[in-house]
Protein backbone atom coordinates (compact mmCIF):
# COMPACT_ATOMS: atom_id res chain seq x y z
CA UNK A 1 0.00 0.00 0.00
CA UNK A 2 1.37 3.30 -0.88
CA UNK A 3 1.96 6.26 1.86
CA UNK A 4 -0.85 8.16 0.15
CA UNK A 5 -3.13 5.40 0.63
CA UNK A 6 -2.54 4.52 4.00
CA UNK A 7 -2.42 8.82 5.08
CA UNK A 8 -6.09 8.72 3.42
CA UNK A 9 -7.05 5.90 5.58
CA UNK A 10 -5.89 7.23 8.39
CA UNK A 11 -7.96 9.87 7.87
CA UNK A 12 -11.26 8.19 6.96
CA UNK A 13 -10.61 6.38 9.81
CA UNK A 14 -10.23 9.22 12.72
CA UNK A 15 -13.04 10.82 10.54
CA UNK A 16 -15.19 7.64 11.22
CA UNK A 17 -14.50 7.22 15.10
CA UNK A 18 -15.44 10.75 15.80
CA UNK A 19 -18.59 9.90 13.65
CA UNK A 20 -19.30 7.13 16.51
CA UNK A 21 -19.04 9.68 19.25
CA UNK A 22 -16.31 9.05 20.81
CA UNK A 23 -13.94 11.50 22.38
CA UNK A 24 -12.38 13.28 19.99
CA UNK A 25 -8.57 12.72 21.54
CA UNK A 26 -9.23 9.08 22.05
CA UNK A 27 -10.17 8.74 18.27
CA UNK A 28 -6.99 10.99 16.93
CA UNK A 29 -4.79 8.93 19.38
CA UNK A 30 -5.76 5.64 18.63
CA UNK A 31 -5.39 5.86 15.31
CA UNK A 32 -2.15 7.79 15.44
CA UNK A 33 -0.40 5.01 17.53
CA UNK A 34 -2.42 2.25 15.67
CA UNK A 35 -0.83 3.09 12.68
CA UNK A 36 2.48 3.82 13.94
CA UNK A 37 2.62 0.36 15.48
CA UNK A 38 1.46 -1.21 11.73
CA UNK A 39 3.80 0.77 10.35
CA UNK A 40 6.90 0.64 12.48
CA UNK A 41 6.26 -2.27 14.66
CA UNK A 42 7.59 -2.01 17.91
CA UNK A 43 9.31 0.92 17.79
CA UNK A 44 6.32 2.57 17.30
CA UNK A 45 4.93 2.00 20.74
CA UNK A 46 7.47 5.29 21.89
CA UNK A 47 5.17 7.72 19.55
CA UNK A 48 2.77 8.31 22.59
CA UNK A 49 5.84 8.77 24.76
CA UNK A 50 7.51 10.83 22.50
CA UNK A 51 4.78 13.33 22.29
CA UNK A 52 4.09 13.57 26.26
CA UNK A 53 7.64 14.01 26.78
CA UNK A 54 6.92 17.15 23.96
CA UNK A 55 4.36 18.15 25.77
CA UNK A 56 5.37 18.07 29.10
CA UNK A 57 7.93 20.36 27.77
CA UNK A 58 6.08 22.55 25.95
CA UNK A 59 7.02 25.88 28.55
CA UNK A 60 3.74 28.53 26.61
CA UNK A 61 1.59 25.48 27.62
CA UNK A 62 1.53 26.89 30.67
CA UNK A 63 -0.24 30.19 29.99
CA UNK A 64 -3.89 27.78 29.01
CA UNK A 65 -4.76 27.11 32.38
CA UNK A 66 -3.84 30.59 33.72
CA UNK A 67 -6.29 32.13 30.81
CA UNK A 68 -8.77 29.40 31.62
CA UNK A 69 -8.56 30.07 35.27
CA UNK A 70 -8.79 34.10 34.86
CA UNK A 71 -12.22 33.70 32.52
CA UNK A 72 -13.96 31.41 35.34
CA UNK A 73 -12.80 33.69 37.97
CA UNK A 74 -14.34 36.41 36.34
CA UNK A 75 -17.63 34.14 35.19
CA UNK A 76 -17.74 32.88 38.44
CA UNK A 77 -17.55 36.48 40.46
CA UNK A 78 -19.94 37.63 38.74
CA UNK A 79 -18.27 40.86 37.65
CA UNK A 80 -19.73 40.45 33.60
CA UNK A 81 -22.90 41.45 35.80
CA UNK A 82 -21.65 45.00 36.89
CA UNK A 83 -20.58 45.31 32.97
CA UNK A 84 -23.97 44.30 31.50
CA UNK A 85 -25.43 47.25 33.74
CA UNK A 86 -23.30 49.41 32.55
CA UNK A 87 -24.07 49.13 28.97
CA UNK A 88 -27.88 48.68 30.24
CA UNK A 89 -27.70 52.03 31.13
CA UNK A 90 -25.70 53.67 28.75
CA UNK A 91 -27.02 51.99 25.28
CA UNK A 92 -30.49 51.67 26.07
CA UNK A 93 -32.00 55.15 24.53
CA UNK A 94 -30.76 53.86 21.41
CA UNK A 95 -33.37 51.26 19.43
CA UNK A 96 -31.73 48.21 19.70
CA UNK A 97 -29.37 49.67 22.63
CA UNK A 98 -29.39 46.76 24.96
CA UNK A 99 -28.63 44.36 21.53
CA UNK A 100 -25.38 47.01 21.35
CA UNK A 101 -24.57 46.44 25.09
CA UNK A 102 -24.62 42.98 24.91
CA UNK A 103 -21.85 42.82 21.96
CA UNK A 104 -19.90 45.21 23.85
CA UNK A 105 -20.22 43.07 26.79
CA UNK A 106 -18.93 40.21 24.57
CA UNK A 107 -15.70 42.28 23.52
CA UNK A 108 -15.34 42.96 27.25
CA UNK A 109 -15.22 39.23 28.11
CA UNK A 110 -13.50 38.61 24.98
CA UNK A 111 -10.56 40.77 26.70
CA UNK A 112 -10.55 38.76 30.15
CA UNK A 113 -11.24 35.37 28.80
CA UNK A 114 -10.27 33.94 25.38
CA UNK A 115 -12.96 31.39 25.00
CA UNK A 116 -16.45 31.60 23.58
CA UNK A 117 -17.93 29.11 25.92
CA UNK A 118 -17.80 31.62 28.95
CA UNK A 119 -18.84 34.28 26.31
CA UNK A 120 -22.32 32.26 25.27
CA UNK A 121 -22.81 30.91 29.59
CA UNK A 122 -22.61 34.90 30.75
CA UNK A 123 -24.34 35.92 27.65
CA UNK A 124 -27.70 33.54 27.99
CA UNK A 125 -27.56 33.61 31.66
CA UNK A 126 -27.27 37.58 32.25
CA UNK A 127 -28.43 39.05 28.84
CA UNK A 128 -30.73 37.16 27.38
CA UNK A 129 -33.58 37.18 30.00
CA UNK A 130 -33.52 40.88 29.95
CA UNK A 131 -33.40 41.87 26.52
CA UNK A 132 -36.77 38.94 26.71
CA UNK A 133 -38.16 41.26 29.58
CA UNK A 134 -37.26 44.31 27.48
CA UNK A 135 -39.64 42.99 24.44
CA UNK A 136 -36.70 42.42 22.08
CA UNK A 137 -37.47 39.88 19.49
CA UNK A 138 -36.12 36.55 20.33
CA UNK A 139 -34.92 35.31 17.52
CA UNK A 140 -32.79 38.86 17.07
CA UNK A 141 -31.29 38.34 20.50
CA UNK A 142 -30.52 34.51 20.27
CA UNK A 143 -28.31 35.56 16.81
CA UNK A 144 -26.94 38.16 18.99
CA UNK A 145 -25.28 36.60 22.01
CA UNK A 146 -24.35 33.64 19.69
CA UNK A 147 -22.59 36.16 17.10
CA UNK A 148 -21.06 37.86 20.35
CA UNK A 149 -19.88 35.26 22.13
CA UNK A 150 -17.77 33.48 19.18
CA UNK A 151 -15.32 36.66 19.53
CA UNK A 152 -14.09 35.16 22.21
CA UNK A 153 -11.80 33.21 20.14
CA UNK A 154 -10.40 36.12 17.67
CA UNK A 155 -9.65 38.93 20.63
CA UNK A 156 -6.61 38.91 22.43
CA UNK A 157 -5.86 36.95 24.80
CA UNK A 158 -7.94 34.17 22.53
CA UNK A 159 -6.96 30.58 23.62
CA UNK A 160 -7.37 29.22 20.31
CA UNK A 161 -4.81 31.88 18.69
CA UNK A 162 -2.88 30.40 21.69
CA UNK A 163 -2.53 26.67 20.38
CA UNK A 164 -2.39 27.37 16.85
CA UNK A 165 0.90 29.49 17.97
CA UNK A 166 2.15 26.20 19.61
CA UNK A 167 1.18 23.67 16.56
CA UNK A 168 2.12 26.13 13.99
CA UNK A 169 5.07 27.54 16.01
CA UNK A 170 4.22 31.17 15.71
CA UNK A 171 4.71 34.08 18.09
CA UNK A 172 1.65 34.50 20.33
CA UNK A 173 1.82 37.82 20.84
CA UNK A 174 1.95 38.97 16.88
CA UNK A 175 -1.03 36.55 16.60
CA UNK A 176 -2.71 38.04 19.62
CA UNK A 177 -2.22 41.77 17.90
CA UNK A 178 -3.19 40.24 14.40
CA UNK A 179 -6.83 39.35 15.71
CA UNK A 180 -7.18 42.84 17.62
CA UNK A 181 -8.47 44.60 14.50
CA UNK A 182 -10.40 41.69 12.77
CA UNK A 183 -12.13 41.52 16.25
CA UNK A 184 -12.79 44.87 16.77
CA UNK A 185 -13.66 44.99 12.95
CA UNK A 186 -16.35 41.94 13.64
CA UNK A 187 -18.19 43.83 16.77
CA UNK A 188 -18.34 46.88 14.76
CA UNK A 189 -20.09 45.23 11.68
CA UNK A 190 -22.52 43.42 14.21
CA UNK A 191 -23.22 46.77 15.90
CA UNK A 192 -23.72 48.03 12.71
CA UNK A 193 -26.60 45.25 11.47
CA UNK A 194 -28.09 45.41 14.82
CA UNK A 195 -28.47 49.60 14.57
CA UNK A 196 -29.57 49.65 10.86
CA UNK A 197 -32.14 46.45 11.31
CA UNK A 198 -33.69 48.27 14.32
CA UNK A 199 -34.12 51.31 12.86
CA UNK A 200 -36.32 49.78 10.02
CA UNK A 201 -37.21 47.33 12.13
CA UNK A 202 -38.03 49.18 15.71
CA UNK A 203 -40.02 46.08 16.87
CA UNK A 204 -37.23 43.90 17.01
CA UNK A 205 -34.90 46.06 19.61
CA UNK A 206 -37.08 48.53 21.73
CA UNK A 207 -35.32 51.71 23.09
CA UNK A 208 -35.64 51.47 27.08
CA UNK A 209 -38.98 53.88 28.07
CA UNK A 210 -38.22 57.35 29.60
CA UNK A 211 -38.81 56.89 32.89
CA UNK A 212 -36.06 53.80 33.05
CA UNK A 213 -33.85 56.44 30.70
CA UNK A 214 -34.15 59.09 33.75
CA UNK A 215 -31.04 58.10 35.70
CA UNK A 216 -28.93 61.02 37.16
CA UNK A 217 -25.93 61.72 35.28
CA UNK A 218 -23.73 61.20 38.60
CA UNK A 219 -25.46 57.71 38.86
CA UNK A 220 -24.25 56.67 35.30
CA UNK A 221 -20.60 57.97 35.53
CA UNK A 222 -20.53 56.13 38.99
CA UNK A 223 -21.40 52.62 36.91
CA UNK A 224 -18.86 53.81 34.82
CA UNK A 225 -15.89 52.09 37.37
CA UNK A 226 -17.20 49.14 36.13
CA UNK A 227 -15.12 49.10 33.34
CA UNK A 228 -12.62 50.00 35.62
CA UNK A 229 -11.80 46.61 36.28
CA UNK A 230 -11.76 44.95 32.59
CA UNK A 231 -9.51 47.84 31.72
CA UNK A 232 -7.15 46.97 34.82
CA UNK A 233 -6.78 43.30 34.36
CA UNK A 234 -6.57 43.72 30.19
CA UNK A 235 -3.75 45.93 30.26
CA UNK A 236 -1.80 43.89 33.78
CA UNK A 237 -1.95 40.87 31.57
CA UNK A 238 -1.68 41.84 27.72
CA UNK A 239 -0.38 45.25 27.64
CA UNK A 240 2.67 44.62 30.29
CA UNK A 241 3.47 42.07 27.49
CA UNK A 242 3.16 44.29 24.66
CA UNK A 243 5.31 46.68 26.63
CA UNK A 244 7.94 44.06 26.66
CA UNK A 245 7.48 44.23 30.76
CA UNK A 246 6.22 40.29 31.44
CA UNK A 247 6.51 37.16 29.00
CA UNK A 248 3.91 35.40 28.02
CA UNK A 249 3.49 32.72 30.85
CA UNK A 250 4.29 35.92 33.08
CA UNK A 251 1.53 37.51 31.67
CA UNK A 252 -1.27 34.51 31.81
CA UNK A 253 0.16 34.16 35.62
CA UNK A 254 -0.40 38.09 36.42
CA UNK A 255 -3.59 38.14 34.76
CA UNK A 256 -4.73 34.64 36.97
CA UNK A 257 -3.99 37.13 39.86
CA UNK A 258 -5.42 40.11 38.75
CA UNK A 259 -8.58 37.81 38.24
CA UNK A 260 -8.50 37.40 41.88
CA UNK A 261 -7.85 40.68 42.92
CA UNK A 262 -10.77 41.63 41.74
CA UNK A 263 -13.02 39.35 42.80
CA UNK A 264 -11.43 39.79 46.19
CA UNK A 265 -12.15 43.91 45.68
CA UNK A 266 -15.69 43.28 44.41
CA UNK A 267 -16.24 40.90 48.14
CA UNK A 268 -17.30 38.04 45.86
CA UNK A 269 -13.97 35.63 46.06
CA UNK A 270 -15.49 33.07 48.62
CA UNK A 271 -15.09 29.17 48.74
CA UNK A 272 -17.47 28.28 46.72
CA UNK A 273 -15.99 30.69 43.57
CA UNK A 274 -12.77 29.30 43.99
CA UNK A 275 -13.92 25.90 43.92
CA UNK A 276 -16.05 26.13 41.33
CA UNK A 277 -13.40 28.31 39.28
CA UNK A 278 -10.45 25.77 39.97
CA UNK A 279 -13.16 22.42 39.09
CA UNK A 280 -13.72 24.03 35.74
CA UNK A 281 -10.24 25.37 35.15
CA UNK A 282 -8.84 21.26 35.24
CA UNK A 283 -11.34 20.17 33.47
CA UNK A 284 -10.95 22.10 30.36
CA UNK A 285 -6.82 22.49 30.89
CA UNK A 286 -6.97 18.68 30.57
CA UNK A 287 -9.32 18.36 27.82
CA UNK A 288 -6.95 20.71 25.85
CA UNK A 289 -3.87 18.71 26.79
CA UNK A 290 -5.61 15.36 25.71
CA UNK A 291 -6.51 16.64 22.65
CA UNK A 292 -2.72 18.27 21.66
CA UNK A 293 -1.18 15.30 22.82
CA UNK A 294 -3.32 13.53 20.22
CA UNK A 295 -2.76 15.94 18.05
CA UNK A 296 1.58 15.33 18.05
CA UNK A 297 1.07 11.73 17.66
CA UNK A 298 -1.20 12.40 14.39
CA UNK A 299 1.10 14.36 12.81
CA UNK A 300 4.17 12.63 13.69
CA UNK A 301 2.97 9.97 11.81
CA UNK A 302 1.79 12.25 8.99
CA UNK A 303 5.03 13.46 8.95
CA UNK A 304 6.55 10.32 8.68
CA UNK A 305 4.25 9.14 5.63
CA UNK A 306 5.28 12.54 4.22
CA UNK A 307 1.73 13.48 3.71
CA UNK A 308 2.20 17.26 3.61
CA UNK A 309 4.05 16.79 0.27
CA UNK A 310 1.62 14.06 -1.14
CA UNK A 311 -1.36 16.76 -0.48
CA UNK A 312 0.52 19.59 -1.88
CA UNK A 313 1.53 17.47 -5.37
CA UNK A 314 -2.33 16.58 -5.25
CA UNK A 315 -3.39 19.85 -5.38
CA UNK A 316 -0.21 21.94 -7.37
CA UNK A 317 0.50 19.24 -9.79
CA UNK A 318 -2.28 17.06 -10.20
CA UNK A 319 -5.15 19.49 -10.03
CA UNK A 320 -3.20 22.24 -11.27
CA UNK A 321 -4.88 24.48 -8.69
CA UNK A 322 -3.28 28.16 -8.01
CA UNK A 323 -2.52 29.10 -4.13
CA UNK A 324 -5.52 31.22 -3.77
CA UNK A 325 -7.81 28.51 -4.82
CA UNK A 326 -6.29 25.81 -2.53
CA UNK A 327 -6.64 28.41 0.33
CA UNK A 328 -10.30 28.98 -0.57
CA UNK A 329 -11.05 24.84 -0.58
CA UNK A 330 -9.13 24.64 2.86
CA UNK A 331 -11.43 27.41 4.41
CA UNK A 332 -14.51 25.23 2.96
CA UNK A 333 -13.25 22.45 4.13
CA UNK A 334 -13.34 23.97 7.58
CA UNK A 335 -17.00 25.42 7.28
CA UNK A 336 -17.37 21.55 6.41
CA UNK A 337 -16.06 20.26 9.34
CA UNK A 338 -17.34 23.13 12.08
CA UNK A 339 -20.74 21.31 11.67
CA UNK A 340 -19.60 18.35 13.43
CA UNK A 341 -17.03 19.62 15.45
CA UNK A 342 -15.44 22.29 17.46
CA UNK A 343 -12.64 24.43 16.97
CA UNK A 344 -9.89 22.60 18.84
CA UNK A 345 -10.63 19.50 17.50
CA UNK A 346 -10.74 21.10 13.65
CA UNK A 347 -7.04 22.51 14.27
CA UNK A 348 -5.26 19.63 15.78
CA UNK A 349 -7.22 17.94 12.75
CA UNK A 350 -5.67 19.51 9.75
CA UNK A 351 -3.29 21.68 11.24
CA UNK A 352 -0.41 18.82 10.69
CA UNK A 353 -1.55 18.92 6.88
CA UNK A 354 -2.15 22.66 6.37
CA UNK A 355 -0.13 24.62 7.90
CA UNK A 356 3.19 23.62 5.91
CA UNK A 357 0.61 23.49 2.94
CA UNK A 358 -0.07 27.32 3.38
CA UNK A 359 3.98 28.15 4.23
CA UNK A 360 4.61 26.44 0.60
CA UNK A 361 2.05 28.42 -0.97
CA UNK A 362 3.86 31.38 0.19
CA UNK A 363 1.01 32.31 2.69
CA UNK A 364 1.72 34.51 6.08
CA UNK A 365 0.71 32.27 9.13
CA UNK A 366 0.35 35.30 11.47
CA UNK A 367 -2.78 35.93 9.27
CA UNK A 368 -3.65 32.59 8.21
CA UNK A 369 -3.80 31.91 11.83
CA UNK A 370 -6.76 34.82 11.87
CA UNK A 371 -8.43 33.57 8.58
CA UNK A 372 -8.33 30.07 9.98
CA UNK A 373 -10.14 31.59 13.31
CA UNK A 374 -12.71 33.71 11.31
CA UNK A 375 -13.83 30.98 9.36
CA UNK A 376 -14.20 28.49 13.00
CA UNK A 377 -16.57 31.42 13.98
CA UNK A 378 -18.95 30.78 10.74
CA UNK A 379 -18.38 27.08 11.20
CA UNK A 380 -19.39 27.16 14.77
CA UNK A 381 -22.87 28.93 14.26
CA UNK A 382 -23.31 26.75 10.77
CA UNK A 383 -26.35 24.61 10.55
CA UNK A 384 -27.36 21.62 11.06
CA UNK A 385 -24.67 20.65 13.72
CA UNK A 386 -22.95 23.96 14.55
CA UNK A 387 -20.98 23.90 17.91
CA UNK A 388 -23.05 27.23 19.60
CA UNK A 389 -25.98 25.83 17.91
CA UNK A 390 -26.39 23.54 20.68
CA UNK A 391 -24.65 25.55 23.48
CA UNK A 392 -27.02 28.53 22.92
CA UNK A 393 -30.20 25.35 23.04
CA UNK A 394 -29.16 24.12 26.16
CA UNK A 395 -28.47 27.19 27.77
CA UNK A 396 -31.85 29.24 26.14
CA UNK A 397 -35.12 29.50 27.96
CA UNK A 398 -37.91 26.61 27.05
CA UNK A 399 -39.50 29.10 24.86
CA UNK A 400 -36.75 29.80 22.71
CA UNK A 401 -36.90 26.14 20.24
CA UNK A 402 -34.37 24.87 18.03
CA UNK A 403 -35.65 26.23 15.06
CA UNK A 404 -35.76 29.91 16.65
CA UNK A 405 -31.98 29.72 17.33
CA UNK A 406 -31.51 27.90 13.39
CA UNK A 407 -33.09 31.40 11.87
CA UNK A 408 -31.16 33.58 14.20
CA UNK A 409 -28.07 32.97 13.08
CA UNK A 410 -28.10 33.34 8.88
CA UNK A 411 -28.01 37.46 9.31
CA UNK A 412 -25.06 37.01 11.17
CA UNK A 413 -23.36 34.36 9.43
CA UNK A 414 -23.35 36.65 6.44
CA UNK A 415 -21.44 39.48 8.53
CA UNK A 416 -19.17 37.19 9.53
CA UNK A 417 -18.55 35.88 5.88
CA UNK A 418 -18.47 39.90 4.85
CA UNK A 419 -15.43 40.32 7.55
CA UNK A 420 -13.71 36.84 6.29
CA UNK A 421 -14.34 38.39 2.83
CA UNK A 422 -12.28 42.03 4.07
CA UNK A 423 -9.40 39.79 6.07
CA UNK A 424 -8.90 37.56 2.88
CA UNK A 425 -8.58 40.28 0.64
CA UNK A 426 -7.41 43.07 2.65
CA UNK A 427 -4.61 41.63 4.67
CA UNK A 428 -3.09 44.45 6.12
CA UNK A 429 -6.47 44.57 8.38
CA UNK A 430 -4.72 41.38 10.35
CA UNK A 431 -1.02 42.51 9.92
CA UNK A 432 -0.30 46.28 10.24
CA UNK A 433 -0.26 45.85 13.71
CA UNK A 434 2.03 42.97 15.02
CA UNK A 435 4.61 44.14 11.79
CA UNK A 436 3.85 48.09 13.37
CA UNK A 437 4.64 46.61 16.83
CA UNK A 438 7.25 44.33 16.41
CA UNK A 439 9.34 46.43 13.28
CA UNK A 440 9.95 49.32 15.85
Amino acid sequence: MSYEAIAILMFSSMMLLLLTGQRIYGAIGFVAVTASLLLWGDGGAELGFSAAMKLMKWYPLLTLPMFVFMGYMLSESRIADDLYRMFHVWSGPLRGGLAVGTIGLMVAISAMNGLSVAGMAIGATIALPELLRRGYDKIMVTGVIQAGSSLGILVPPSVVLVLYGMIARQPIGQLWLAGVFPGLMMAALFVIYIVVRCYLQPHLGPALPPEERDIPLREKLKLLRAGLLPIFIFFSMTGLFLMGVTSLVESSAVGAVASVIAAAVKGRLTWRVLHQTIHKTLGVSCMFMWIILAALAFGAVFDGLGAVKAIESFFIKQLGLGPWEILIMMQLSYLLMGMFLDDTAMLVIVAPLYVPLVKALGFDLIWYGVLYTITCQIAYMTPPFGYNLFLMRAMAPPEITLGDIYRSIFPFVGVMILGLALVTVFPEIALWLPKYFYGR
